[in-house]
């Protein structure tokens, strides 16, 4: 929502309740110096420090809302200042992200992550152990060792707030990597409607950073949301020490709203 400089917290949580999404975004006047605006992200549940997805997105409603085809911002966050380069190109638009550099969390025992998935303690990867990574928002992230393994997953939804409560993090990412650049994930979290989110920017910065650090590449394409049947594809790559997540972006609506 643009010029949402006069809501309060509690009419912009009670408006991204009623939209259901994964995340909705409220544009406002920027404090920060440098910045070209503030960007207020809620869920369902709460406002959220940072996510990917609705920055991206919302970095094409303010260039369409200006009439710019092509723009570089800087938004502000509660996790921080992030650059977004946006460019309209063939009636669609593109957009990318610096995420905030990755803080590299504890690790997590494998068998309480595959418990809360459904899996086996053999699922997990022998050699990637469950950590939290976050580039803005804080996500556990549990490497599988093959690729059928996240199709077979079947989150239980009372364990999984108590794991993520337990290692600080907020979103739990399941992933696997062919180990030349090619991913496959899954993201529960209790913040969204569902308890899964079919295209996570958030969780794709931590996992490019943890492979990264961990010497598998610096760069990554995930497929995400293909198992509710809401298929992405999420891009990943190191730069300079922080993540850059980026994709295609559509307007699908536009629209007034008085409140």
């Amino acid at each position: 929502m643009h010029d949402a400089d006069g809501l309060d917290d509690a009419t912009m949580l009670a408006f991204a309740r009623e939209t259901r999404l994964s995340e909705t975004t409220f544009v406002q006047s920027a404090s920060a110096d440098g910045a070209a605006y503030r960007n207020r992200i809620f869920t369902v549940a709460e406002e959220v420090p940072f996510a990917g997805h609705p920055s991206l997105g919302t970095a094409v409603a303010v260039a369409a809302g200006r009439g710019e085809q092509e723009a570089g911002y800087v938004q502000q966050t509660t996790a921080g200042l992030q650059p977004v380069d946006v460019r309209r190109g063939n009636g669609s638009w593109t957009a990318s992200m610096l995420q905030e550099p990755p803080v590299f969390g504890d690790e997590v025992n494998p068998s309480h992550v595959m418990a809360a998935v459904g899996l086996l303690t053999g699922d997990a990867h022998r050699d990637l152990p469950p950590q939290v990574v976050s580039t803005g928002l804080p996500t556990l992230i549990a490497p599988l060792l093959d690729d059928g393994a996240i199709a077979r997953c079947e989150p239980d939804f009372e364990l999984i707030p108590h794991l993520l409560e337990g290692c600080g993090a907020v979103n739990l990412y399941v992933a696997w990597h062919d180990g030349a650049g090619r991913g496959h994930a899954r993201m529960f979290t209790r913040l969204v409607e569902g308890g899964e989110d079919p295209a996570t920017g958030s969780a794709a910065g931590p996992l490019c950073a943890y492979l990264s650090n961990r010497g598998q590449g610096d760069r990554v394409e995930i497929a995400q949301g293909v198992e509710m049947g809401r298929p992405s594809t999420l891009h990943a790559e190191m730069e300079a020490g922080r993540v850059r997540v980026g994709g295609r972006v559509v307007l699908l609506i536009e629209g007034s709203v008085s409140l």
